[in-house]
């Protein structure tokens, strides 16, 4: 039995399968349906958890080379909340570009991890390093 870390089956299955420049999507609670990816859902309730909190639980396991975000992120939410994505991402290269363009990645992910999130534009791509 896993007694620290990831303890989701499915999370944990999932980043396993991930290999170099593979992406996967965490996204807040409105993100639509993507037929064809791997969906792990594990909203709860509004903002359990967020974007940020399975971001943070992720990184120690997953070896991120790049990361992709909305623009509108920046321009929808105040200083506190993109800096501490500013902190969780320290050193990885953080890409941001129009939501239209954001989406076009995300059929190419290898899966996607669904939070309750209610964080404007929260949604963020990782690729794997």
């Amino acid at each position: 039995m896993l007694k620290s870390g990831i303890l989701n089956p499915q999370i944990n299955h999932l980043l396993s399968r991930v290999r170099h420049t593979n992406t996967l999507v965490i996204a807040d609670r409105g993100f639509p349906f993507w037929a064809g990816i791997e969906t792990i859902d594990i909203s709860l309730m509004d903002d359990i958890p967020t974007v940020l909190q399975v971001l943070r639980a992720l990184l120690p396991n997953f070896q991120v080379g790049k990361a992709w975000m909305a623009d509108e992120f920046c321009s929808e939410n105040n200083s506190k909340v993109r800096s501490a994505y500013a902190q969780a991402l320290h050193g990885i290269e953080l890409i941001h570009e129009p939501h239209v363009e954001f989406k076009k990645r995300i059929p190419h992910a290898i899966g996607l991890i669904r939070t309750g999130d209610t964080t404007i534009y929260s949604n963020i791509i990782l690729e794997s390093a």
